[in-house]
């Protein structure tokens, strides 16, 4: 329903006891001019703030020769905003403004728009009044008291012309106010909740592989001196001996018996067996000392080992070869082709096939990697440059439980290693502190270092959003998730759009703005936040449940004291305050 206001007592239009003269008979239907502003309650969109406000005036009333100019103006403590000036003249006014018939009298809209400023919370839409009839006092433009219809005194027009606070104080008291507040509550939509990390390659848990040959003759099992004492076995045997007071280490040693691929399968079988276990005892002789135990298996015709070393050799047709291979499955057509094969390409014969008659020592150790206290411990002694790049990423998004510890990790590892994951994860961080600029800065730097993740996208619409950069959001938006675009919609009023793509505080946003107050509660009855009972006791008092609306704000202000300054100025909370609350 809108709130018509009568300008009653000469208002705006009873102007008898004005001194000007156009205006003395128009004050004889006063009471039927109305002024109505919607919204009610002035709500913030977009940056902006918007009403239509409505001017009605009765036939047989505006005088012929009268002019108004009227001028809507928001008012704050500390500040004002002007709006665009809208004119109305009499019939017989030789100007160019919006003509006001006396014999049909007519409905006038004023639509006003206003950049949004923080300290506007607090505020009034007043309209300013001034005046102007070719006869008595106002030939020209001249302010009158909307309220009451009087024109200024002398004292009062000093301090006009003077200009300063005393003029502005003038000038409020002479405004008539058509609404009062703004509901800022798009404000509070949480781009930062919907904003993602870009994963690490963090692993707590690292496996690292090391191997060593033993080599035998063709179609021998017997280990031969000069095998043993190769340099690939003296570094595995130091690298086992070297783990051995690693106490994040845990080493597990095999051997691994093969044969090569170029004889017949049952002969290789128990070939690769012996060699498995001559292998085993050999190596199990090298690592006396560390005491550790080795587990023998025995493999057959080494195929993978084949591909592998003449995928890695210099043999000019080794794409034909391995071609030819992979179109047999059998051992026996694959042996035939081998032999076949070595008869052409004698490398195969010298260089390939006697890497295959082995015996493999393989040492597969699990490295642990620090706690996540000792990690933890780390940050909070400033020794950053103990962790690693993956440390840094997964403390920061998993360990820490502080907003600006993150910030500070992930600072030092976007810096240290120009990593684009480090600047993204820095940019949520940063949203999460509320610094909507620099989180901007950091998603453009991580895009800027060619971060292929769809999620820098969705973040880089959300980043423009909170720096209220809508049109640049859009664009992003087009490639976006659901649920970030949901919030391109909410950030320019769709509500009814975003509130079924959102989850939680924002669904409740969403739909308390759609007021749809029902679904707003459901959306965050688990959240115990202090912003969650904040939203809580706005809906309350939207509903007239004051008890309940006191109940909430105590609980929100108990939880983030800073919230009890910002609900002395919500007008969402107004009926609460008006019913004698206080804080």
């Amino acid at each position: 329903m809108k709130n018509v206001l009568k300008l009653v007592a000469v208002a705006v239009f009873a102007f008898g006891l004005t001194g000007c003269n156009c205006f003395g008979k128009m004050a004889k239907n006063q009471d039927e001019v109305s002024i109505s502003c919607t919204p009610e309650v002035l709500v913030l969109n977009n940056g902006k703030v918007e009403a239509d406000i409505t001017v009605k005036f009765p036939v047989e009333y505006y005088n012929k020769k009268a002019v108004l100019k009227v001028t809507p103006v928001i008012v704050f403590e500390g500040g004002e905003v002007a709006g665009a000036t809208k004119y109305f003249q009499g019939s017989k006014v030789d100007e160019n403004y919006t003509v006001v018939d006396k014999t049909m009298g007519g409905e006038y809209t004023l639509h006003v728009e206003f950049p949004y400023d923080d300290r506007m919370a607090n505020c009034e839409l007043q309209l300013q009044v001034e005046v102007k009839c070719p006869k008595g006092k106002c030939k020209e433009f001249t302010l009158v008291n909307a309220n009451t219809g009087a024109l200024p005194t002398k004292a009062e027009k000093a301090a006009l012309a003077a200009g300063g606070d005393e003029a502005t104080a003038i000038k409020r008291a002479f405004g008539l106010t058509v609404a009062t507040g703004i509901n800022t509550l798009q404000k509070e939509l949480d781009y930062a909740s919907v904003m993602a990390n870009t994963a690490n390659n963090y692993k707590n848990v690292t496996t690292v592989v090391t191997k060593a040959d033993i080599v035998y003759a063709i179609n021998s099992s017997r280990v031969s001196k000069k095998a043993t004492e190769t340099e690939d076995l003296k570094a595995f045997v130091e690298n086992v001996v070297a783990q051995l007071s690693n106490d994040r280490a845990t080493q597990n040693l095999f051997v691994n018996g093969y044969a090569s691929p170029d004889g017949p399968e049952k002969f290789n079988d128990k070939l690769s067996n012996a060699r498995s276990e001559s292998g085993h005892k050999a190596a199990s002789k090298l690592l006396k000392e560390t005491g550790m135990e080795l587990d023998a298996a025995s493999y057959g015709e080494d195929w993978e080992g084949f591909k592998e070393l003449v995928a890695a050799s210099n043999i000019e047709d080794k794409a034909l070869i391995l071609q030819v291979l992979s179109n047999y499955e059998s051992s026996a057509q694959r042996e035939s082709e081998i032999k076949n094969l070595s008869a052409v390409f004698t490398e195969l014969k010298k260089e390939i096939l006697p890497q295959l008659r082995r015996a493999q020592v393989v040492n597969s150790t699990d490295i642990k990697g620090k706690t996540d206290a000792e990690m933890k411990a780390l940050v909070e002694a400033g020794k950053l440059d103990e962790l690693t790049q993956e440390e840094l990423l997964y403390v920061a998004e998993s360990v820490l439980d502080c907003a600006k510890c993150d910030v500070a990790v992930l600072e030092y590892a976007a810096e240290k290693y120009n990593d684009a994951r480090a600047y993204n994860n820095l940019g949520v961080a940063y949203a999460k502190l509320g610094e909507a600029k620099k989180s901007l800065e950091a998603f453009e730097k991580a895009a800027s270092l060619g971060l292929a993740d769809n999620k820098l996208n969705d973040n880089l619409a959300l980043a423009n959003l909170a720096n209220g950069n809508v049109e640049k959001a859009k664009q992003y938006a087009a490639a976006a998730k659901n649920e970030a675009k949901a919030m391109v919609e909410a950030a320019q009023g769709n509500y009814n759009a975003a509130a079924a793509a959102v989850e939680g505080y924002n669904a409740a946003v969403a739909n308390v703005m759609n007021n749809d107050l029902t679904a707003a509660k459901k959306a965050i009855a688990a959240d115990a936040s202090a912003k969650a009972d904040y939203l809580r006791a706005v809906i309350a008092s939207k509903e007239g449940d004051l008890e309940t609306a006191k109940a909430q704000i105590k609980s929100a202000i108990a939880k983030d004291a800073a919230l009890a300054k910002k609900a002395a100025k919500d007008v969402n909370l107004a009926n609460l305050f008006a019913s004698g609350f206080a804080l």
